[in-house]
């Protein structure tokens, strides 16, 4: 009998055994290495493909003090129906409760380090659906705080959906009256919520050489792959260091929450460097189990069908009886939703992504499969699977409607389902890459006040100049 046909079936809970570590320092060399192989130098050349480089600062004790927030932790969670369930808790900084900590950290460094030296100001722009410039916003005032960089050096600016302002939240930055200034956080009302992408694009090929020539700021587009792969090698590295896989009596599979896949990306990118230096067995790489949502299912379609075509949804019928949409002809997309075109959670909201190619290539040679999940099912598994979480730390409020950020609920539901329907392999446990997890308890939520609605490049431009007219 396989551990997946035992007759146990429903989550077991395990004792708690938590090891913590910070995903940066703890690994500062091999970090630090990376970066300055990955942007050898500075890109001036081209205002509008700007980069700061790959230099990190030395680790004095300001930048030790400036890095404390890429805490992470590795918990053993319990198991499901003979798979052990292992959580990597990436969520732990509480400026951001999400993973997106890690590469924004080494993003503002990077940044204060090139002002540092060649003493000229940088903007950090970045489009968002949330997440990420709530992160950036984060290092940035953690950076002003440690001494690592002054006000007038650096500033980010973020742009997100007006749909999202719920995901959006009091900070350092807009308590401050100045800081608020300086550091902008601009919304965008378009029906396609990614088209901040578009606008954010043009933003910058149309006005970065106007800003150098008219305030002397570079500005740095900071959404580029490479500048989220290096922070997420450290994944692999921490696993290395606390439950090695080679160590480790069964195959591993990694699920995560995905958008664009980055941090799984990173983790891979971890994973090729420890092979490459005979640290670790390929033959013992783990499975990747990617897990969606119906709002945006594109690398699950990608990996099954190698397009994004969303015919290949199946068509779900409608209960009459219950109210809600069935379908059972595939097992990678939800058996029953409320809503077949819902949105569970406006984070995820990247369609055709770039990096599709490569994680599903990523899957073809080292084993994996995807899966995508609906609002019911992860509200079907919530009381069951609120003591894992509790155990780990994580605060479950009994109405889920109180949860702003569904990640790891996702990826949870996504692996219970997963096991249910034979998409993770019988011989192996799971580690789930605890991205993200807030509540209405965890952020006090901006209000309009503190954004400032835009629609146009030039207005973009209007703000960002009007921060650096108070340098």
């Amino acid at each position: 009998m396989s551990r997946t046909d035992q007759p146990d079936a429903g989550v077991v809970r395990a004792a708690r055994a938590v090891r913590t570590g910070n995903l940066i320092t703890d690994f500062y060399d091999e970090v630090r290495e990376l970066s300055a192989a990955t942007w050898r130098v500075p890109v001036r050349d081209d205002p509008a493909r700007f980069g700061v480089g790959g230099a990190l600062p030395d680790l004095t004790p300001a930048v030790r003090e400036y890095f404390a927030a890429a805490e992470v932790s590795w918990h053993e969670m319990g198991s499901y129906r003979g798979h052990e369930l292992m959580l990597l808790n990436l969520a732990r900084n509480p400026g951001t409760n999400t993973t997106k900590t890690f590469a924004s950290l080494l993003i503002v460094a990077r940044a204060a380090e090139f002002a540092r030296r060649y003493g000229e100001p940088v903007v950090i722009f970045s489009p968002t659906s949330a997440n990420k410039g709530t992160a950036l916003r984060d290092a940035l005032a953690r950076a002003v705080s440690c001494g690592l960089v002054r006000p007038d050096q650096l500033r980010v600016v973020v742009l997100a959906p007006a749909a999202n302002i719920a995901k959006l939240r009091t900070d350092a930055l807009s308590e401050d009256p100045r800081l608020a200034e300086l550091n902008p956080l601009l919304t965008y009302d378009d029906p396609v919520a990614e088209n901040v992408k578009v606008l954010g694009r043009r933003f910058v090929d149309e006005y970065a050489e106007t800003l150098l020539r008219q305030h002397g700021h570079h500005l740095w587009y900071s959404l580029d792959l490479d500048n989220y792969l290096v922070a997420d090698v450290g994944r692999a590295l921490f696993e290395h260091a606390v439950a090695p896989v080679d160590k480790a009596e069964r195959q591993r599979t990694h699920a995560h929450a995905v958008s664009s896949a980055f941090g799984l990306l990173g983790y891979h990118l971890g994973r090729d460097r420890l092979e490459r230096d005979g640290q670790s067995d390929p033959l013992r790489r783990p499975h990747s189990l990617l897990v969606q949502h119906l709002g945006t299912p594109d690398m699950v379609l990608h990996l099954r069908h190698g397009d994004f075509d969303r015919e290949r949804v199946p068509h779900y019928r409608l209960d009459p009886v219950t109210g809600r949409h069935e379908q059972r002809s595939d097992p990678h997309f939800p058996y029953r939703t409320s809503d077949p075109g819902e949105v569970l959670d406006p984070t995820f909201y990247t369609r055709r992504p770039a990096t599709s190619n490569r994680m599903t290539g990523i899957i073809k040679r080292h084993g994996g499969d995807g899966i995508v999940v609906s609002e019911l099912e992860c509200h079907q598994r919530y009381a069951e699977l609120t003591p894992l979480l509790t155990d780990a730390g994580f605060p479950v409020p009994a109405d889920p409607a109180a949860v702003r950020e569904w990640s790891l609920m996702m990826a949870l539901t996504g692996v219970l389902n997963g096991i249910d329907r034979g998409l993770v392999e019988s011989g192996h446990d799971v580690v789930v890459h605890g991205s993200g997890w807030y509540t209405d308890e965890d952020m006090k939520p901006l209000t309009e006040r503190g954004v400032t609605p835009v629609s146009s490049a030039e207005e973009i431009f209007k703000y960002v100049s009007a921060g650096s007219g108070s340098c």
